[in-house]
């Protein structure tokens, strides 16, 4: 099982090289993380993008194009469905986002031609090293899905897990966040969290072992779990915490990102193949995480 990042690159490095297609690669933060990503062995890639302006870039940054397929495109919506196109087409394993708006390339991703639809709800799965925690946090979902009702929660759920067992991480328990506890027929959210637990526990939801309604505390510490005196498997070691919305989650990945010592990657699930879509902010680690990530779950689709 991966405890850390450290882990994470070695499985990654251990799998079939992958390969990420880049959609309008002209963007010098995600070009240095695709060549280190090269260069430990965990992905090739190919670049699809402004062939003038990618080379410009690969010189300042001394990366060697010869080594890469560069597919030559100036307009980023049409750089964008090539991206795809290559990824659908089984050209390249998973395709990331570089210097094009977020809403352009998920309309690639999506399109109905050459996308990576699957009738699957999509999601945004961050996976967290933390310091202190002597394992992965994965975190969901932070960034694509707004109010989920139960039905979108039980998919975002499975995505979530499907994530964890590339990751390593045979039975990952999930611990369905409240603000509370207890269920409070007030709480929404704290319903949805217990249906989700008797679903687990009923077969519904399979690969993982889930409660809720659990608070943030006696999800990650044992120690809180148990002056509450809370018990169970998942109590104060879950490795899946599974937010009541965009809000919440969002700013827990960003208190954790800003405010604590963390390494984190991400991406978008539910698709036919892994979604890399890094923002501009996001650290030069995290891109390289976040590809290492996206290969261990196109490796675990084969």
């Amino acid at each position: 099982m991966s405890k850390n990042f450290d882990d994470l690159l070695l499985k990654a490095n251990s799998c079939s090289n992958k390969k990420v297609a880049v959609a309008v690669a002209q963007d010098e933060p995600v070009l240095e993380a695709i060549k280190l990503a090269k260069e430990k062995g965990i992905a090739d890639a190919i670049l699809v993008g402004d062939k003038v302006k990618i080379k410009k870039i690969a010189d300042k940054i001394g990366m060697d194009l010869s080594e890469y397929e560069v597919v030559n495109e100036v307009n980023t919506t049409k750089a964008s469905l090539e991206a795809v196109r290559l990824v659908s087409t089984g050209k390249a394993d998973m395709v990331m986002k570089g210097l094009v708006d977020t809403a352009t390339f998920l309309r690639s991703v999506l399109n109905k031609e050459v996308g990576l639809r699957t009738g699957k709800l999509m999601s945004h799965v961050s996976v967290f090293e933390i310091e202190g925690i002597d394992r992965l946090i994965l975190l969901t979902d932070a960034a694509f899905n707004t109010y989920p009702d139960l039905k979108a929660k039980v998919q975002i759920l499975n995505n979530s897990v499907d994530v964890a067992h590339a990751c390593g991480i045979e039975v990952p328990k999930v611990a369905a966040v409240c603000a509370v506890e207890v269920v409070n027929p007030d709480m929404p959210a704290t319903i949805d969290a217990s249906l989700l637990a008797k679903m687990n526990d009923r077969g519904q939801i399979k690969g993982c072992l889930v409660d809720g309604p659990l608070a943030l505390d006696n999800a990650l510490s044992e120690e809180a779990a148990y002056h509450k005196g809370i018990t169970g498997e998942v109590a104060g070691k879950a490795d899946i915490i599974l937010l009541p919305n965009i809000e919440t989650a969002n700013v827990m990945y960003k208190t954790l990102t800003y405010t604590a010592k963390t390494k984190n990657g991400g991406l978008l699930v539910g698709t036919s193949a892994p979604v890399i879509l890094t923002s501009r902010a996001d650290k030069f680690e995290t891109k390289v995480n976040s590809i290492a990530l996206a290969a261990l779950v196109a490796d675990a689709k084969k």
